[in-house]
């Protein structure tokens, strides 16, 4: 499952497109299975208060991050919410995308979540152009 906190929307839409079992961070009551945490970056490249409370309950089921950013902000605070989470928690960062991401992205979460999250059941992947 992917586990999310949109802001702007650009985390929802990702999310929406890839086709994976998926649930918003404020609509999750108990959670027992591993998932895959997906973030936008808050202010210049802090984690947002919601998926710091978030994680502080649920770190150890957590099996990689996501995190969506602007590099217009900046390489160095780019996508630095997915950073500091991966140190902080031990976990890999999977993708950062700029904003929406590209076909590309999708390609790379759905093999990192079949790989980790859902090992052996092989659906449709995101074709690269």
């Amino acid at each position: 499952m992917i586990v999310y906190a949109s802001r702007t929307g650009n985390v929802r839409y990702v999310t929406q497109t890839l086709h994976l079992p998926n649930i918003e961070m404020n609509e999750v009551q108990q959670l027992t299975t591993p998932f895959l945490l997906f973030t936008y970056t808050d202010g210049l490249g802090d984690i947002p208060v919601l998926v710091e409370r978030f994680m502080k309950q649920h770190y150890k089921l957590c099996r990689g991050v996501i995190v969506s950013g602007n590099s217009n902000f900046g390489h160095q605070v780019f996508g630095q919410a997915g950073d500091k989470l991966a140190a902080l928690y031990n976990i890999p960062l999977v993708c950062k995308l700029d904003l929406r991401g590209t076909a590309k992205d999708y390609a790379a979460i759905q093999a990192f979540y079949y790989e980790h999250i859902q090992e052996g059941q092989h659906e449709a992947v995101f074709e690269i152009k």
